[in-house]
């Protein structure tokens, strides 16, 4: 196995708040430690294209507070052929980069799992989806900051909701993990949470109006897990058909959720695994994830990281329903 020179570090997938600071964090740290960096623009179809950089600590120079990526991002369907990752490989040769460090979500870092199979590549993966949905570590990177948006836009709408007597059903990504929608639930004060992790029938959502409007409630608001089938708007239609004495509106968040500067949290989060990705270089390690768990830094198999089952908190659930009498 060739001695790692020169690392390769790219943002992939959706965006997220504080990738900048994980960029910052893997340039700054690769540099300490004697490595040189080349920052890859647009993801894997940058890799593929040759959209390569040297990069500085001046590069990533006034970084860290701001949203989104200097890298760009993509999603490449060409990175999922042979012929595609064939190209990708060999512009990491012609670019002498010998190691890879992909920050993204379960796509990107299943993408980097397969690229190390095929060509023995050393890839180290960072957490970077608002999501939550990565497997071994406790947050991912933007996952805090997405959370406080929906929060604040939430609180917003709860007053139109108060004023005019409304039911509002209100939909956040997460479309195949429920961490957004039941923990902005619970911040918010919301009345509930329709997520993946817990099937709703019209019991439950009759339950769920029930609760919402007894008492002194005359208002009500359900966070939803984005759903092509079962989101917001095919709830609020439902409650219309079965309850027509409410008043009812949708809002969609939509991709508001991934702009902003990233939040305390996210920043040290993006810093710790930057930091960790070379300290795993460094140490031999090849084809992990980098997380945090526990407050420890720990390094988790791509072939784990990247599973669908990370375990959901069931009990949070228990907390929105009494919390939401």
């Amino acid at each position: 196995m060739a001695k790692i020179k020169t690392i390769g570090v790219m943002t992939s997938g959706g965006d997220a708040p504080g990738m900048n600071a994980a960029i910052r964090a893997v340039t700054r740290a690769g540099i300490c430690n004697g490595f040189n960096i080349k920052g890859i623009y647009r993801g894997y179809d940058g890799l593929i294209n040759g959209e390569i950089k040297d990069f500085t600590t001046e590069n990533v120079s006034g970084i860290i507070m701001s949203g989104g990526t200097i890298l760009k991002t993509a999603r490449s369907k060409e990175f999922m052929t042979k012929a595609g990752m064939q190209k990708a490989y060999d512009n990491m040769v012609k670019h002498d980069m010998q190691a890879l460090i992909v920050i993204g979500g379960n796509g990107s870092l299943t993408g980097a799992m397969n690229f190390a199979r095929e060509f023995d590549v050393c890839c180290i993966g960072l957490p970077g989806t608002i999501d939550n949905d990565l497997f071994g570590t406790d947050s991912t990177i933007g996952y805090d900051t997405t959370m406080n948006t929906i929060m604040d836009c939430v609180d917003r709408i709860r007053d139109t909701a108060q004023s005019h007597e409304r039911i509002f059903f209100v939909e956040v990504m997460g479309r195949d993990a429920g961490f957004l929608a039941q923990n902005s639930a619970i911040a918010c004060g919301a009345e509930a949470a329709i997520i993946p992790e817990d099937s709703t029938n019209v019991d439950q959502l009759a339950r769920f109006m029930e609760r919402g409007i007894r008492k002194s409630k005359k208002s009500c608001i359900v966070i939803v897990s984005e759903s092509p089938k079962c989101g917001a708007l095919y709830y609020a239609d439902r409650v219309k058909k079965e309850f027509p004495e409410f008043d009812v509106r949708v809002s969609i968040l939509g991709h508001l959720q991934r702009g902003g500067r990233p939040t305390a949290h996210d920043r040290i989060l993006a810093s710790r695994t930057g930091v960790g990705a070379i300290e795993a270089i460094l140490q031999g390690q090849r084809n992990v994830m980098v997380g945090v768990r526990n407050n420890e830094v720990v390094y988790v198999p791509l072939s784990e990281a990247i599973r669908s089952d990370k375990p959901f908190d069931r009990k949070l659930i228990k907390v929105l329903d009494e919390l939401s009498i």
